[in-house]
């Protein structure tokens, strides 16, 4: 026979269940965390673990000083499709910005020489870029490129020109491979998507070929609760 539920739980589906009720519409405020300690006779631990938890499932968004929000629909990627970061943003109607981490020549190590069916010590381009969208970090870019396929790659202005967009003008796209796993944000990409440790992330690694050799291998991370990837497909007619 199970136990009563913590007292964080009863709280996490009082809030779930106004918010798919649609009681509490995306964008809005939720009653304050002075609010809920009074309404439910908890502490205030209990109330910021809730929301906390919440706050990790992508259910709402808690800006500083302000308050606590219900979620707005996430940033959508399409799986299938290579796109620009810059493009999805301001097609959402929000600015985009980067700011650029890393650029320089690497020689490879081998596990990431091997992305690309060089040996290892290669050399490599290597650029590590943060996406935002209004300001907030949506799309942390780790990439290596291959310089047979992109000579001119480190001499880019990324402010101007994203990785995507010079590398599509390049390096004619002939074949993509897609993986997507997801994992808990560690110090260094907590820091950089400004998300709390241990919070859910979404990454997509992707290979990218043009003129029979691998252009670029890049990772490309995303807070779990602000990104989602779809994606469709047809069956072909089996009567044919």
């Amino acid at each position: 026979m199970e136990g009563p539920k913590p007292q964080y739980l009863k709280l996490k589906h009082y809030i779930l269940r106004h918010v798919t009720n649609g009681d509490w519409p995306p964008l809005s405020r939720i009653p304050s965390e002075n609010d809920l300690v009074t309404k439910f006779g908890v502490s205030r631990m209990t109330v910021n673990r809730a929301l906390r938890e919440l706050t990790d499932a992508g259910v709402v968004t808690r800006v500083q000083g302000v308050g606590t929000f219900v979620a707005g629909p996430k940033a959508e990627s399409a799986m299938f499709e290579v796109r620009s970061i810059r493009d999805e943003i301001v097609a959402r109607g929000q600015s985009h910005t980067v700011d650029v981490l890393i650029c320089e020549r690497v020689a490879a190590r081998a596990t990431t020489a091997s992305q690309f069916g060089l040996p290892a010590a290669t050399e490599l381009f290597h650029s590590r870029l943060l996406h935002r969208a209004d300001g907030q970090p949506l799309q942390l870019e780790d990439r290596f490129v291959n310089p047979a396929c992109a000579p001119d790659y480190l001499d880019i202005d990324f402010h101007v020109e994203i990785p995507h967009q010079y590398l599509m003008r390049t390096a004619p796209l002939q074949r993509t491979e897609h993986v997507i796993e997801a994992e808990a944000a560690d110090k260094r990409l907590a820091r950089v998507l400004e998300v709390e440790l241990g919070a859910a992330l979404l990454t997509l690694s992707r290979r990218t070929w043009s003129r029979g050799h691998v252009a670029s291998y890049v990772r490309l991370t995303h807070p779990a609760g602000k990104y989602r990837f779809v994606g469709s497909f047809q069956v072909g007619d089996t009567t044919s």
